[in-house]
């Protein structure tokens, strides 16, 4: 038995302070937004003791999806890069980036050298390298092939959107089929949600794509961030469903059921044709009873 732990969208704080001189275009709308309404949905006393409830608890490896960080200012990669160390070591956690962590231009691929050993493929041969990234990658664990994707790019104020791009589904693609040719149980790593109903400002434009590509070569699971609340869709494959698994911020603290602060624990084992895999999901429960469980799901 593998036992997957995954967490998301922790927006760490408290932020660095912003020089002026950094608090231009879209970075000025985000700052604003933090201040007024953002900031008050994510707590580091919250974040804390969820992370501390969930090292109680073990787990083989950990799963991060994203927006660690909330401007995309300098200071805030080395912060989040603490955090990481915090969590454990590169090859006990593997990360994707938001589209926070790709927040400006002039940033975007900070994530990419400072989070490095949170992105790295097994082997050098395997990291693509598309676009100046460091994904798709394919990490494996156990029984499990980890498959990272970035959906990471730079937009225009009140724009969350995200994108793959062709090169980098191609070559998920063929990380799929690899993994699948090893008899590996797959496991998709992407920030913005690839399937569901969601607004124009803040969806994967080629989730289609995505999708199709999981149509063809399969996968068992995809697990991502973005909406900061638990979510449960499927997408066909070519040997029945793959469950897609959203979990709220990992930072917020609110009373609402779906959207107070969570992590997840999948408990995953069996062989080709015949694997199992058990979600738990431990959080802030809505009565203000601290942290508990409070869903459990035979995903497979």
């Amino acid at each position: 038995m593998f036992t997957l732990a995954h967490l998301s969208d922790p927006h760490l704080s408290p932020m660095p302070r912003p020089r002026l001189r950094e608090l231009m275009g879209k970075r000025a709308v985000g700052y604003f937004n933090w201040r007024t309404n953002r900031g008050a949905h994510h707590s580091v006393d919250s974040l804390s003791a969820l992370v501390a409830n969930m090292k109680s608890r073990g787990f083989d490896h950990l799963a991060v999806t994203g927006d660690l960080v909330n401007l995309g200012l300098p200071d805030e990669y080395g912060l989040a890069h603490r955090f990481l160390e915090s969590l454990g070591p590169g090859d006990r956690v593997s990360m994707v980036p938001g589209n926070h962590d790709a927040y400006v231009r002039g940033t975007a691929l900070l994530h990419i050298d400072m989070w490095k050993d949170y992105i790295a493929a097994d082997e050098p041969s395997e990291k693509s390298g598309i676009a100046g990234t460091a994904f798709p990658y394919l990490r494996r664990r156990g029984d499990l092939a980890i498959i990272g994707l970035s959906t990471a790019i730079p937009t225009a104020p009140f724009l969350a959107t995200g994108k793959l791009g062709k090169a980098q589904l191609l070559e998920f693609e063929r990380l799929l089929k690899i993994a699948k040719d090893e008899h590996r149980f797959r496991v998709v790593l992407i920030h913005h949600p690839p399937v569901g109903r969601h607004s124009p400002h803040e969806v994967l434009t080629d989730a289609k794509a995505f999708c199709a590509a999981v149509a063809r070569e399969g996968a068992e699971l995809v697990l991502h961030g973005h909406k900061h609340k638990a979510l449960l869709h499927k997408i066909i494959g070519p040997d029945g469903s793959v469950n897609v698994v959203g979990v709220p911020s990992a930072s917020n603290p609110g009373s609402h059921p779906e959207r107070g602060g969570a992590y997840n624990v999948y408990r995953i084992g069996g062989r080709t044709g015949a694997w199992s895999c058990e979600m738990e999901s431990y959080g802030f429960a809505p009565d203000g009873g601290g942290i508990r469980k409070i869903r459990n799901v035979k995903l497979i």
